[in-house]
């Protein structure tokens, strides 16, 4: 017996299926046909907006002043603890700890970033009538060919 969602799903088009895959790839259909985002797609949608709010921050003028200060009470604080290995630990330690998870957040928001302008781009190129579509998606060419484009444009601007 078919269900509800399966016969609807048959009387759709080949290209309507292909788009709601598109669409929807990441997306279930509970009972009520409500979507629902699976897990996956929620967290990553998260780590997306939390990366990027944390880039901001992380870059902000406060969170300079705040580690600012958070070293000076740190090297302040030296004569009250004796200059001891713990205290050394600490500071060793928690820049340890919050460059590394910083080192995620921010790569993660510059690939989207970089992504987000590559798509740009290529829609600039792709709409221009003078341009040369074989410049669409030139980010993931080899370096030989990089090279060539490099020479040609050099040759262009000397001409």
């Amino acid at each position: 017996m078919l269900s509800k969602r399966s016969l609807t799903a048959a009387k759709r088009s080949d290209t309507e299926m292909a788009d709601q895959t598109q669409h929807h790839a990441a997306e279930v259909e509970v009972p009520q046909g409500i979507p629902r985002q699976t897990w996956r797609h929620k967290t990553l949608s998260w780590f997306s907006e939390f990366a990027g709010r944390s880039a901001l921050v992380i870059g902000s003028a406060s969170a300079f002043v705040v580690a600012t200060l958070s070293v000076i009470i740190w090297a302040l604080s030296g004569p009250f603890f004796h200059y001891s290995d713990t205290w050394q630990l600490v500071v060793n330690t928690g820049t340890t700890l919050v460059t590394f998870l910083a080192v995620f957040l921010i790569q993660h928001s510059q690939n989207k970033d970089g992504r987000a302008i590559q798509l740009k781009l290529d829609e600039l190129i792709r709409s221009t009538e003078t341009a040369r579509n074989r410049l669409i998606d030139l980010e993931h060419c080899t370096e030989d060919e990089m090279e060539k484009l490099q020479k040609e444009f050099a040759q262009r601007r000397t001409s």
